[in-house]
């Protein structure tokens, strides 16, 4: 996984970057870079991400190592503010501000030169105009994650780092600020958003670095990374609207472990989940049954990093 925790034209890099509060290690030897496009950061909670992206950006010092964005480092260069961004998963908004002022204050700080039409345009990336001079106070959780990348986005960084961005958005907000991401990044910038959420990081970004216990774990693409724990079976959900007969043609093939029948489908537990997806489809055939969805019921986070957490 050496290779995968590098790209070849990067714009931020970790160099054995670690972090210590006390006796607790929170960064371990970190050493891996970022290029243009979205980067997932991964992990369950504990796993550091939140301390690494905050070295990342700036705003806490490593205890070893060294951060480089943009070929500056940011404690040492603070005009690398002008062309970064970063939306923190606290909640950092002033309540006693409507959210167009606080965008205007984001958009004054990093010497934007109209910081009322950046404003303007960032509310409106987010689908907050109608709610813009409203008190903070009044918002959604949800609404506020919008208001926070909204303020993030006012001088048009072209790094962004975003920690936990879609926490408190309803699914149509969350849809939104995955769009927002996804363009972003094709458009050039580089963007390192973490998530605990697996099937929302692949739906936003090429590439994923994987956190646990402070290290890096694994990196590459969300397939990537499932693909690695090829050795363990893996069960999926087949809808279909005869599970019992689709159920028996299956089980006759040695890669079915095990299989759980309902009223509405089939949970199969596979030692080899591309022989299964191949076969699918002739069994329904060879049965007469119609399958409507076929999904991995495995491809959760906790499934991912109880893997790697048992291999390390």
């Amino acid at each position: 996984m050496t290779d995968a925790r590098h790209v070849s034209d990067p714009t931020v890099v970790a160099t054995n970057l670690s972090k210590w509060f006390g006796p607790k290690v929170a960064v371990s030897q970190v050493d891996c870079s970022f290029g243009p496009g979205v980067t997932g950061l991964l992990g369950p909670n504990g796993a550091g991400k939140t301390t690494f992206l905050r070295l990342l950006a700036g705003l806490a010092s490593p205890s070893t190592g060294e951060v480089s964005v943009l070929g500056r480092a940011p404690r040492r260069d603070p005009s690398i503010y002008r062309l970064l961004g970063f939306v923190p998963e606290d909640e950092t908004v002033y309540e006693h501000m409507t959210a167009r002022r606080f965008v205007e204050w984001s958009a004054a700080l990093t010497k934007v030169a109209d910081p009322v039409q950046a404003a303007r345009r960032a509310l409106q990336s987010v689908e907050l105009t109608e709610n813009a001079d409203r008190l903070l106070s009044t918002y959604s959780k949800g609404m506020r994650q919008r208001a926070k990348v909204a303020g993030a986005l006012v001088h048009d960084p072209q790094v962004l780092l975003l920690d936990e961005p879609l926490n408190g958005t309803d699914p149509i907000q969350r849809a939104r600020l995955i769009e927002i991401v996804r363009r972003l990044g094709e458009a050039g910038h580089t963007i390192i958003v973490s998530s605990h959420v697996l099937r929302e990081v692949d739906r936003m970004a090429g590439r994923v670095v994987a956190m646990v216990d402070g290290r890096i774990a694994a990196a590459g693409t969300v397939s990537t990374l499932r693909d690695a724990m090829s050795d363990q079976p893996r069960l999926i959900r087949i809808d279909t609207d005869l599970p019992r007969s689709l159920a028996r043609r299956l089980l006759a093939k040695e890669w079915i472990e095990a299989v759980r029948i309902d009223q509405a489908g089939v949970d199969i537990r596979t030692s080899d989940a591309r022989a299964l997806g191949g076969d699918i489809a002739r069994a329904a055939q060879e049965v007469g049954a119609i399958v409507t969805s076929v999904s991995p019921e495995d491809e959760s986070l906790e499934s991912v990093f109880s893997y790697l957490v048992e291999t390390r």
